[in-house]
């Protein structure tokens, strides 16, 4: 028997005699899962139903057309499909209207919150997790608005001049930040983080050396360590002069949960620079008095005389002193990288920290682009809210510390982002010398898929690519292939291959002549 014809006999049994699936599994000696799935199977297309009979389909292929009703449906999607028939290619083809349980709309709202919102699921019978398909996508793109419009009303509470709402976090959104200062935990709070540290120190001192903790000792441990973390978040607050001037933004984040990022100041509200100038003034004021006591103020000419034989005094002596030179130095890329527009420095050093998202499309959610905000949040915290305090600040870090300090905003300035009209050897040069001195492995950060690459390039460069990746036979096998069709295939060729386009690759050495051959 065929297995076709135990599905259309499943499928009669319950037209016919009127059986339900558990019936017909007490009957057969299967589950009742089993037998919904023969059942599904059964109402596949008849013509596709027989291309399975002479096995021009594969059972993952009949399930996965199973996945709908519609007949027209299934046909239509078969006759369409590329030379990849494979059971994800054919789901991806049926479901392309609709939501799948796994999107971050979907695991922001829940199933729940869509069906009791009159949302339909359409289910796989057979994933493993039973996972389905939001169908009503206009009510899933609501409900998801809704949800974070009921967490920035929350937010609003905390104090906050103003919450906005985006779906997408909107990276260009141009606002400057400002970051929560550390205060004292109260009495009570610093007792439970001393009970919770001597509780922990207690258990691991207790079962050190065992390979495996008892259940309720790893789920005590868990409780303390989410209890530690709870109050030591209370350690970071914003001042109120900082949330009566600043706002939230209230998006969602990758993987289906609430984004909230506080502290942002528009234009009109950055009072930092005012600030900033008053501090400086009051700074300045005795030598301007001083020297209006002794006449009318120096020409303009001859300050700028003057305060050029300073600036060259000040280099001499900057220049022969190191130590002096890295604070300053840190000092000055500082200011840049925490007080946009607002802090002051003598020294002309240029950190751009260019966009890069008006580069490349979606490079703010990568993991490398986290990473580097998180990195930069971690210092932000700690820095002082004014860049009139920055120096100090800066002097009595440790020597390491400052190190840091100055590799993080050393790196905000890095853009080796070619341009149009940029030579490529020359531009490359510097790129290949620093990229061999940190060792970077772009094969960490960047794959080719075919939306980062293939989609993008002509087909004799497509076909260049997988020959140097996975050969001339792969190549072969894609050559006839429409460039849409083309990139795709490619992209599942090159999966896990680790290979990189030219201007990815760190050229070996970092001499000028390895550079620039480039």
């Amino acid at each position: 028997m065929h297995p076709a014809d135990q599905f259309e006999a499943f499928r009669d049994l319950a037209l016919q005699k009127g059986w339900g699936a558990e019936e017909i599994a007490a009957r057969f000696g299967v589950t009742p899962h089993v037998v919904r799935q023969r059942l599904r199977l059964a109402a596949v297309s008849p013509r596709l139903m027989q291309f399975y009979r002479d096995e021009e389909l594969t059972l993952d292929q009949l399930m996965a057309f199973a996945l709908v009703d519609d007949h027209t449906r299934q046909e239509q999607v078969y006759d369409n499909l590329s030379w990849n028939k494979d059971a994800s290619n054919i789901r991806r083809a049926l479901m392309e209207a609709n939501v799948e349980a796994t999107d971050r709309r979907a695991v922001f709202v829940g199933e729940q919150a869509y069906s009791d919102a009159g949302g339909t699921v359409l289910r796989d019978l057979f994933t493993e997790d039973g996972g389905g398909y939001f169908e009503d996508v206009a009510l899933l793109e609501r409900l998801v608005i809704a949800k974070l419009e009921t967490i920035a009303a929350e937010v609003q509470q905390e104090g906050w001049k103003w919450v906005s709402v985006h779906r997408d976090y909107p990276h260009d959104h141009g606002l400057t930040r400002t970051f929560p200062g550390t205060v004292g935990l109260s009495a009570e709070d610093e007792a439970a983080c001393t009970a919770i540290q001597n509780e922990q120190e207690t258990l691991s001192e207790q079962y050190e050396g065992e390979q495996e903790l008892p259940e309720d000792v790893e789920r005590r441990l868990a409780d303390l360590e989410a209890e530690a973390e709870r109050l030591e978040a209370l350690r970071m607050r914003f001042s109120s002069n900082d949330t009566a001037r600043s706002g939230a933004l209230v998006c969602l984040s990758h993987n289906g949960t609430a984004r909230i990022e506080r502290g942002l100041v528009r234009d009109e509200d950055d009072m930092r620079e005012e600030a900033s100038e008053g501090s400086a003034a009051t700074a300045s004021d005795a030598p301007e008095s001083a020297e209006a006591d002794n006449g009318a103020a120096l020409p303009e000419s001859l300050i700028r005389d003057l305060t050029a034989h300073r600036t060259l005094a000040l280099r001499l002596e900057l220049g022969e002193q190191p130590a002096v030179a890295l604070m300053a130095v840190t000092h000055a890329l500082a200011v840049q990288a925490f007080y946009i527009g607002t802090g002051k420095s003598c020294l002309e050093l240029r950190s751009g920290n260019a966009e890069l998202g008006t580069y490349a499309q979606g490079i703010k959610d990568s993991a490398a682009a986290k990473k580097l905000a998180e990195r930069h949040e971690a210092w932000a915290v700690q820095v002082p809210q004014s860049s009139v305090d920055l120096w100090a600040f800066v002097a009595g870090l440790g020597d390491e510390d400052r190190m840091a300090l100055l590799a993080h905003c050393a790196s905000l300035t890095v853009n080796a982002v070619k341009q149009p009209g940029q030579s490529q050897r020359t531009h490359q040069a510097a790129a290949n010398k620093l990229a061999s001195a940190v060792g970077l492995d772009m094969t960490a950060h960047w794959s080719a898929t075919e939306q980062s690459y293939f989609g993008r390039i002509t087909k004799a460069q497509t076909l260049a690519a997988v020959t140097e990746a996975a050969g001339a036979k792969a190549a072969e096998r894609i050559a006839t292939l429409k460039k849409a069709a083309m990139a795709e295939a490619a992209s599942a060729l090159m999966a896990g291959t680790g290979w990189l386009p030219l201007p990815l690759r760190t050229a070996d050495g970092a001499n000028d002549e390895g550079s620039e051959a480039a």
